[in-house]
């Protein structure tokens, strides 16, 4: 993938006087195996992130899949230009919870929702850190599976306009990932925003927050030295 390719046309509300944060908390060039990555979710500590955000409104969950064909590779979805809500955008399958289910079949109902994915296949190994949305003020609870093979996929194009898989070496690739520092407008308090710019897309946000732990939680000494935000 060369640089002129990487990024999107997503919208992104930067607001006046934002500056560059710090580098990527990984080596260069780093490998990752799905098999680490289960062994360091089992023993992980999950917390709620402090993103700044107002006391949560409604409950939500999302599910990253992953799966090795060989590389680790996560399945991603593009929001359709004319959704309500961040339109344009990168995220996981998921949304809101409905009466009477766990956040988990919150997660699998989306899926199977939005891409066809057969959640049958799945096996849950984790979950990352909670956060609340700025935006929506949703409190996010993020849930890591694994599947043995490649999954066949269809988009839903009601909620979804296209189904990325994206390996996780493309995200760990040089200047794809960046950390900017915002203040958002009547707050004083200023908080990291995350960006990965892959191939035609820019992921950021939510998505790239969650997908910045997940390599972080992949990578062995990254997993044991990197502070939270």
């Amino acid at each position: 993938m060369s640089a002129s390719n990487r990024g999107g046309q997503q919208r992104i509300p930067r607001p006046d006087g934002w500056r560059l944060g710090s580098p990527a908390p990984w080596p260069p060039n780093a490998n990752i195996d799905l098999d680490a990555i289960e062994r360091h979710l089992a023993t992980r500590l999950v917390t709620s992130q402090r993103t700044g955000a107002p006391p949560p409104k409604r409950d939500s969950a999302v599910l990253i899949a992953l799966y090795a064909d060989p590389e680790v590779t996560v399945v991603l979805t593009r929001r359709p230009q004319n959704m309500r809500t961040h339109s344009g955008e990168v995220s996981f399958p998921g949304g809101a919870q409905d009466p009477g289910e766990t956040l988990w079949e919150t997660a699998c109902r989306e899926a199977r929702e939005e891409v066809q994915l057969d959640t049958s296949l799945l096996r849950r190994i984790g979950e990352l850190d909670h956060l609340t949305t700025v935006s929506s003020r949703a409190r996010i609870v993020p849930f890591v599976a694994r599947l043995e093979q490649a999954p066949s996929l269809v988009a839903n194009p009601d909620e979804v306009d296209a189904i990325l898989r994206v390996p996780l070496s493309e995200l760990l690739a040089s200047d794809v990932y960046r950390e900017e520092i915002w203040k958002w407008p009547g707050s004083t308090q200023e908080r990291p925003v995350y960006f990965f710019e892959i191939d035609g897309d820019t992921i950021w946000g939510a998505t790239a927050n969650l997908l910045r732990q997940l390599l972080v939680t992949a990578l062995t000494d990254e997993a044991k030295t990197e502070n939270k935000p």
